[in-house]
């Protein structure tokens, strides 16, 4: 009886050991799981750490070309718009009281391309000279002093007479984003704002002033008929006023006739590459600058 007892008792230590073995391989297996998982878990926050520092380097990278395009962009409209500044302190004198002029023989100094300036009483910012090269490009890029600058410089078409006598005379100019050059012209999509300014000036190496008065403005395309500068007749000239007229974006009551002589000033919508804003003015008025 003894010995059954005791092979009874080594059994039940047997299963004891057992189950205590089994329990203790699923512990350990819990245990390599966790720190399977533990270490999984530490590679993934380090691999999403590397990634956003990645990411984070990028996006520094990109501020900073994009920080240093804009530093130079505003830097070159800042010293175009000194230049123009310094121009106009040079040329222009009196005041609107006086009457103005313009110093010619100072402008030829800086630039021989030099045959008229453009003044609007509004928008003021329209102050500048008018230049005429041997191509329509130079001016698109090199200010009056010839720097390279995005604001060029404000040129009549190389087509055109130097002297206004043209029946269609086109000069163009940028529509800058710090609203310089020609920018302000797209204030005349407002009738409001024709009905208060509907006059520009412009002042000849000659001595003389000459006021238009502006009969249409509107979005047209860059191939537009609107730039027509010759006509073989006086009827297909009459023809051209009546449809700038038409393609003007209200109506306005100005008188032209076929010995009229028109300024058409163009520049970019900065909506599409194919359309300009055209803002057409013709002669009223002629007299001794000053006076």
């Amino acid at each position: 009886r003894e010995k059954n007892y005791d092979r009874g008792s080594i059994a039940n230590k047997s299963g004891r050991l057992e189950k205590y073995k089994k329990g203790y391989d699923i512990m350990e297996k819990r245990r390599r799981q966790k720190r399977y998982h533990r270490g999984r878990r530490k590679q993934k926050r380090a691999s999403a750490g590397i990634f956003s520092t990645i990411i984070l380097i990028i996006a520094l990278g990109v501020f900073a070309v994009s920080g240093y395009q804009l530093y130079q962009i505003y830097s070159e409209y800042d010293k175009g718009e000194k230049e123009y500044t310094k121009i106009q302190e040079i040329a222009m004198q009196g005041d609107e009281k006086e009457g103005f002029t313009v110093d010619f023989d100072s402008l030829k100094e800086i630039n021989e391309d030099v045959i008229a300036w453009i003044r609007f009483e509004e928008p003021a910012e329209i102050n500048y000279p008018v230049v005429q090269g041997e191509d329509n490009d130079k001016y698109l890029t090199k200010t009056f002093e010839v720097n390279t600058n995005k604001l060029g410089t404000i040129f009549v078409d190389k087509d055109n007479s130097d002297d206004f006598t043209d029946r269609n005379t086109i000069m163009y100019g940028h529509n800058m984003k710090n609203k310089t050059m020609f920018a302000q012209l797209l204030k005349y999509k407002d009738k409001e704002f024709w009905e208060e300014n509907p006059y520009f000036f412009i002042y000849t190496p000659d001595g003389m002033e000459h006021m238009y008065k502006i009969y249409s403005a509107g979005v047209v395309k860059d191939t537009s008929e609107s730039y027509t500068m010759s006509f073989a007749t006086d009827e297909e000239f009459e023809q051209y006023i009546k449809d700038t007229k038409e393609a003007s974006a209200y109506e306005m009551d100005v008188e032209l006739d076929k010995d009229s002589k028109i300024i058409s000033l163009s520049t970019c919508t900065n909506v599409r590459d194919d359309e300009r804003f055209l803002v057409q003015g013709v002669r009223v008025r002629t007299k001794k600058a000053g006076k």
